[in-house]
């Protein structure tokens, strides 16, 4: 019976203490460690500041090889891509697009390119996805700031 009480009091203290985190917090948490995995991957695919880089156009053409275009326009459009969204994200603008953005390109790459990745890779960065989709990007973004400024019922609903 002791054993019991202990534990369901630990358990209540440490849900208590867990649901003390800011909302703001966790959703600037998930919008910074979406926007790392891509600018990662991102930064990988250039040489210098932004050209696209010859072994980019290679893995296009020969590992993940897209049926529906052709490896020089969709390298350096993903490649683009994965260095913008992120920034959107990172900063908080248009962060719902951004988020969207991101889970297509996760999608594509789950089907056509990495599909035995689904659980321990992409399943993770959808999620992160769907939540800020879902959620918004918090009190701590440019979109917070922007429909602070021009407050109106939908907008405010529709930005946070």
């Amino acid at each position: 019976m002791r054993n019991t009480t202990f534990i369901y009091t630990a358990t209540a203290f440490f849900i208590s203490l867990m649901s003390r985190i800011p909302d703001n917090f966790v959703k600037i948490s998930l919008r910074l460690g979406l926007a790392g995995i891509f600018w990662v991957s991102a930064r990988t695919k250039v040489t210098d500041l932004l050209t696209v880089s010859d072994n980019t156009y290679f893995l296009f053409e020969e590992e993940y090889n897209l049926p529906f275009i052709s490896a020089e326009i969709l390298a350096p459009i993903a490649t683009y891509a994965e260095h913008i969204l992120p920034l959107m994200l990172a900063i908080g603008f248009a962060t719902r697009f951004a988020a969207a953005g991101l889970f297509v390109i996760t999608l594509v790459i789950q089907i056509f390119v990495y599909p035995d990745a689904f659980l321990s890779t992409h399943l993770g960065w959808m999620a992160m996805s769907f939540s800020i989709m879902r959620y918004g990007p918090g009190h701590w973004s440019l979109d917070h700031l922007i429909a602070s400024r021009t407050q109106t019922p939908v907008r405010a609903k529709v930005i946070y």
